[in-house]
């Protein structure tokens, strides 16, 4: 089966039987044409926090980045550069140390430590949520860097190439790693996401405008990258309702334990919500994707306390 498309099917299938969220189907329509489709541009690279260079090099910073894209869960904890979120203070301290040593070889980042990580990131080991999240990005870089040396003879652009231009063949290669395989279990049936591994083609495309590495001919098939803001706004929008308690529970702070079902059915609804919208709107996901995640840097929506979950896969 197509990763991308067991993204889709199986997230149907959840919504269609979620107990603590539910997707306002008769609003759906009425909502869908509400959205601003001519904001909808392609995205541009944002260069002042993520490094291009040589194609190759490029490929080595995306792979990289995309690696340890995760920790939403903890960033209210991270050392966040001024005015700048957990995830562009983790974008721009990789592209500080690219541009002022280069690419990582896949070597140095099979053994690099949690300690390593937090000199690149500017953290303290200090026994905080922060530390845990150093530990996991140097477990991700050590996959990475390991499977590079073992598959690939420690090329990044090799790994790429391997999936002759197919986002759901790059999504089976990445998946190979843990900390890309995110799969979680709903009432005996594994639920993919692959938010990450997904992403990952986005980006390369965007990084690489669409050319070399970056040329993937399924790129149109992609589902949303399933986290925690875009169900956050389209939850606020009325599209996604959500149980009493678990909002209560949401708003109080209470993380929400990762693979449990309420996280669960808020990912797969929020993918099966934005299939629906697509096909109304005859428009990629990965587009309204785009258009929600920039809607939710709005201060309405950021002033609402969206879920919280401690996982490597967002």
């Amino acid at each position: 089966m197509n990763p991308i498309e067991d993204v889709r099917n199986t997230a149907r299938e959840v919504a269609a039987e979620a107990e603590y969220v539910r997707i306002g189907l008769s609003g759906l329509e009425s909502y869908a044409k509400s959205l601003p489709l001519d904001r909808i541009q392609a995205p541009e690279l944002d260069t002042l926090h993520h490094y291009t260079g040589r194609p190759v090099d490029t490929v080595a910073f995306i792979l990289t980045l995309d690696a340890v894209n995760f920790g939403s869960g903890y960033f209210p904890h991270l050392r966040k550069r001024p005015g700048l979120s957990g995830y562009f203070t983790v974008a721009t301290s990789l592209t500080e140390s690219f541009r002022a040593r280069g690419p990582f070889h896949a070597e140095e980042l099979s053994r690099i430590t949690a300690e390593g990580c937090a000199a690149i990131f500017g953290q303290v080991m200090d026994g905080s949520p922060a530390s845990e999240l150093m530990g996991l990005f140097a477990k991700a870089w050590n996959d990475l860097g390991q499977y590079l040396l073992a598959r690939f003879g420690g090329r990044f652009e090799r790994l790429v190439d391997a999936a002759d231009h197919s986002a759901a063949r790059l999504v089976e290669l990445l998946a190979a790693m843990p900390f890309f395989r995110d799969v979680e279990s709903y009432k005996g049936r594994e639920v993919p996401f692959y938010k990450r591994a997904q992403l990952t083609a986005a980006d390369l495309a965007l990084a690489l405008n669409g050319r070399g590495y970056g040329a993937f001919t399924d790129l149109d098939r992609l589902t949303i990258f399933a986290d925690n803001l875009v169900p956050h706004v389209l939850r606020l929008d009325g599209v996604l309702v959500y149980d009493k308690a678990l909002v209560e529970r949401i708003e109080g702070g209470e993380l929400i334990p990762a693979g449990s079902p309420e996280e669960v059915e808020i990912r797969a609804s929020a993918v099966h919500a934005v299939e629906l919208l697509s096909e109304i709107l005859n428009v990629r996901a990965m587009e309204l994707d785009y258009l929600l995640w920039n809607r939710g840097q709005r201060p309405e929506y950021k002033a609402r306390p969206r879920h919280r979950t401690r996982t490597v896969y967002y």
